[in-house]
């Protein structure tokens, strides 16, 4: 890396997904700190703070978190909404004094153990039960969360019930009986399953192990995968390709769904962002499941990522910055509610929150939000780019080119073993 761990070109949300691991830092961008009283938001008094926020695609998020920023009266906070490479830039700005008091993103264990983020552990007193265990893990180091999530992006497997139907299909729970349905719904006109103009392997990532049982880092800092489960599981899904049930080539990417409500694929795999434009274009015609589970030893596996809100360990305002961004996002669960769902369609960060909202009660937005509860996870702070890099390569050869999974996952457990050692020491 640092390729993107989506496949989209848009920068939204959905791009969370994919991302955690340590950023290559970079040098010093430019000294301009927007910390000039506020011109852009805030009309509290006190210090002020400079917030940057990565560029959204979703139309409204801009004016959005601006009207947040104005409404908060303890500080004059500037809001700096920021195109670009917005990873690398924070990277970079996190090493100088042009460091923003908070920012939008996911720490890195390099930022982290450099002591270029502020503990924020404090802010979740009372609640820290009630944001999902699985997007705040890896914003969680030696117990204490360096990130407080603000809205969670999940993906699921959506398929279409009339062709299931009519193919004489059940929906698939487990990977064989998704292997068998793709091939037994794909046609002359329709494939059977979409993953990905790449076959799957960059957004599938370490979803197809956690299926089979396992997990790229252990919680005890282990590679998860020197396993033969894994090789097994991973072979399978060459069948899709071998098979010619998957959709390649298609006009836009795994993460838009326009090849699924178009009918080009009976089955997709793609962001709960996607289910509004899916429900307006097929009616009720459409479900959505998990990944399936893979042998007795499997589960069903859902992705989950969300940004968060940090503090820089350099900002003249550390106290200020965190209780700026504990009003925010742990307080504010109007705007928690509104961030989520008025600008997109995403869940909100804290469960209660979630459970409460009428959108996310039925149908396939309720099973959806069922499915990231109960096997929803994130990559862990421990499984760097590097690792997942070499893990995405090895699985891209798998799929499409049905190379020898356990020869493929060799170099790959080497990899990430020697990253684990790099990080500890």
């Amino acid at each position: 890396m640092r390729q993107s761990r989506s496949s989209t070109n848009r920068v939204t949300r959905r791009r969370l997904l994919s991302v955690s691991g340590a950023l290559a830092l970079t040098a010093a961008c430019g000294s301009n700190t927007g910390r000039d009283g506020g011109r852009d938001g805030g009309a509290g008094g006190g210090p002020a703070l400079d917030h940057w926020y990565h560029q959204y695609g979703e139309a409204g998020t801009e004016q959005a978190v601006r009207r947040y920023a104005s409404a908060y009266r303890k500080a004059r906070v500037n809001v700096q909404w920021r195109p670009g490479n917005y990873d690398q830039q924070t990277a970079a700005a996190l090493l100088t004094r042009s460091a923003p008091d908070v920012f939008e993103g996911w720490p890195t264990l390099d930022q982290i153990r450099g002591g270029q983020v502020a503990d924020l552990t404090g802010l979740l007193t009372g609640v820290r039960d009630d944001f999902h265990p699985a997007v705040l893990a890896p914003k969680t180091y030696q117990g204490k969360v360096y990130g407080i999530p603000q809205v969670i992006d999940t993906q699921a497997l959506y398929y279409r019930k009339s062709l299931l139907d009519k193919a004489g299909v059940r929906p698939p729970r487990t990977l064989d009986e998704l292997i068998d349905a793709a091939k037994a719904l794909t046609t002359k006109h329709v494939k059977g399953l979409f993953l990905g103009n790449d076959g799957g392997a960059g957004v599938l990532g370490a979803t197809p192990l956690r299926a089979a049982g396992l997990e790229p880092v252990t919680s005890d800092g282990e590679v998860g995968f020197d396993d033969p489960r894994a090789a097994r599981t991973l072979g399978k899904l060459h069948r899709f390709h071998a098979d010619g049930s998957l959709l390649l080539g298609a006009p836009t990417d795994w993460s838009d769904p326009s090849a699924f409500v178009q009918g080009l694929t009976a089955m997709q795999w793609t962001g709960l962002w996607a289910l509004p434009g899916i429900q307006r274009a097929l009616g009720d015609d459409f479900g959505v499941l998990p990944f399936p589970e893979d042998g007795p030893q499997g589960r069903p596996s859902v992705p989950v990522g969300a940004y968060g809100a940090a503090v820089s360990a350099r900002s003249g305002h550390v106290e200020a910055a965190k209780a700026y961004v504990k009003w925010l996002w742990v307080e504010r669960t109007d705007y928690q509610r509104d961030f989520a769902l008025s600008y997109g369609f995403h869940i909100p960060a804290r469960l209660s929150l979630a459970k409460k909202t009428a959108v996310l009660a039925e149908g396939p937005a309720a099973d959806a939000v069922r499915f990231a509860t109960d096997y929803g996870y994130a990559g862990p702070l421990l499984w760097t780019d590097r690792s997942l890099t070499a893990f995405q390569d090895a699985l891209s050869r798998i799929i499409i080119d049905g190379a020898d999974p356990a020869a493929q996952l060799r170099p790959v457990i080497a990899t990430t073993r020697a990253e684990l050692k790099r990080v500890r020491s």
